[in-house]
């Protein structure tokens, strides 16, 4: 039994350039694609597991049976749901109300797992769910709950009642997604109700105990870089304590891109990463993570992080230190969601050019999911950090420099820097792509660009060196980003023209965002 996996590829659609099997060479990857990109990835990368994605996409709902139809051989020497993994993010909570279109993932899995029962698969293919937007207890039960219900009426009607032709339900667990970060610092209040109604229940598998996924793109999103950080690394302290409490294990899974707003988990990265995220047993591997570098460095990371993930524990936080982490955190992220609602119109305008990568549906949610927070409507995480990037702007450093100038004066930096310790180093890697003219023109239009262009001297200060271009591709960025940013302010836009400057400057820095 390969578990927990530690290599998660998803579809987050932040690539810039093509992946190597697309025939047609575009980097735009379809619906119809993703059957064949997840045989690809399962057959040349090593990738344990493939998240497949319910919630705000399109989706091939036969990708069971097909995968069964095409992967024949590779399946008999790494079976599904033992070997390799298909796990599915279901639709998020409406509203407090269970979406209608998590009937479909259900059934999906109900059916998948019959037909796997009758052609003498010995394990569930699909065997968890993640449920997005998770912010209580009460949501995962409810889900779970329903589920329950589903298969009983599933086994009614197509099963006869004979629970032998198929997996038991039980065995389907609903692991919460959790995506802001005040659910962060009081994981706590979600997950210990639901690990007592599932004990007392006798949900919890001596096989695959149980696991926490831990968003790290739309926290940032909604609340800063920093207080993201922050806030998994509270979460990941208190999940191992809790594991102790309860007496089984627990894996955290973390939701990373790869740029440092994202996460930072990219081939490049890896030791930082590791070291930053220790206790995470499952890292999500995202599209430019795959496809934005050199296939060897690909392969070379990943099984860097099979081998190394699974022995790297958790930075242990004290209740203290949490408390004064919970005050930081929110310290900044005022600064940021001021600065971000003030130049949110701007961040919109570029927004539209930013090429698309999947098929998408309309999200539901928080800050980020175009959904109004305030006054202010914001794009996807992705397409929120490639229209930054792409005019020089890197929003790792927005808010950051006064969050820096605030933890100095309240004496709290020697507890960043222990908890956030590859802070000095997202820091830099960003900087590289600051377009300092830029920054000079928005700010004589816009006063929080001028906040901006103090952030950047505080973290200048804080790192002891200068922000911007340090190598050929660096100037070259920078250049595009100086193209973008005037032929925005052109009489009559020229949309190719921006599209190509967009997609360009990303793949130097191997993302789109």
């Amino acid at each position: 039994m390969n578990w927990p996996p530690s290599t998660m590829a998803t579809q987050h659609p932040d690539n810039a350039c093509a992946p190597w099997w697309k025939r047609d060479g575009s980097a735009y990857i379809s619906t119809i694609d993703e059957i064949e990109e997840l045989i690809t990835l399962f057959s040349q990368l090593p990738i344990d597991e493939y998240m497949w994605d319910w919630e705000g996409k399109h989706v091939d709902e036969a990708v069971g049976e097909k995968i069964y139809a095409q992967a024949e051989k590779l399946l008999d020497k790494r079976p599904l749901g033992k070997e390799l993994h298909l796990t599915y993010r279901i639709p998020a909570f409406e509203k407090e109300k269970l979406h209608r279109r998590m009937a479909r993932a259900f059934m999906n899995i109900l059916s998948l797992n019959d037909l796997a029962k009758e052609i003498g698969v010995h394990s569930p293919p699909v065997h968890e769910m993640f449920l997005p937007l998770t912010m209580s207890a009460s949501q995962v039960i409810q889900v779970r709950r329903a589920f329950m219900k589903v298969a009983e009426y599933h086994s009614a009607v197509f099963n006869d009642n004979k629970k032998e032709t198929s997996f038991p339900p039980e065995t389907v667990c609903v692991t919460p997604l959790v995506e802001d970060t005040s659910s962060m610092f009081n994981i706590e209040s979600i997950l210990c109700p639901y690990w007592e109604v599932l004990q007392n229940e006798n949900g919890i598998s001596a096989v695959y105990g149980q696991r926490v996924f831990l968003a790290r793109s739309d926290p940032a999103l909604n609340t800063g870089m920093v207080p993201a950080v922050l806030a998994i690394k509270a979460a990941l302290s208190t999940i191992a304590g809790l594991s102790e409490r309860f007496g089984f294990p627990v894996y955290p899974v973390i939701g990373t891109g790869s740029l440092p707003f994202r996460g930072s988990v990219n081939p490049s990265y890896t030791e930082v990463f590791l070291e930053q995220y220790a206790g995470v047993r499952t890292y999500s591997i995202q599209s430019a993570f795959r496809y934005d570098y050199e296939m060897d460095k690909v392969i070379k990371a990943l099984e860097t992080i099979k081998k190394e993930a699974p022995l790297r524990d958790a930075q242990r936080i004290s209740h203290e230190d949490k408390e004064k982490l919970m005050i930081l955190s929110d310290a900044l992220a005022s600064y940021w969601r001021g600065t971000i609602e003030a130049i949110a119109p701007q961040i919109n305008m570029i927004s539209h050019f930013v090429p698309g990568r999947r098929e998408r549906l309309q999200h539901i949610g928080l800050f980020g999911y175009n959904r109004g927070v305030g006054s202010v409507t914001l794009p996807r995480a992705i397409t929120f950090t490639a229209a930054l990037y792409s005019i020089g702007v890197p929003p790792e450093l927005i808010a950051t420099g006064r969050g820096l100038r605030h933890a100095l004066k309240e004496g709290m930096i020697d507890l960043i820097d222990r908890t956030y310790p590859a802070l000095r180093a997202d820091l830099a890697h960003a900087g590289k792509y600051v377009n300092h003219e830029n920054i000079t023109l928005l700010a004589a239009e816009h006063e929080a660009f001028s906040d901006i262009k103090n952030d950047i001297a505080s973290v200048e200060e804080y790192l002891g060196a200068h922000l911007g271009p340090q190598q050929p591709h660096h100037i070259v960025h920078r250049n595009l980003t100086s193209s973008l940013y005037h032929r925005l302010r052109e009489e009559e836009t020229d949309a190719k023209s921006i599209i190509s400057d967009i997609e360009e400057a990303a793949k130097i820095r191997k993302s789109l965002g």
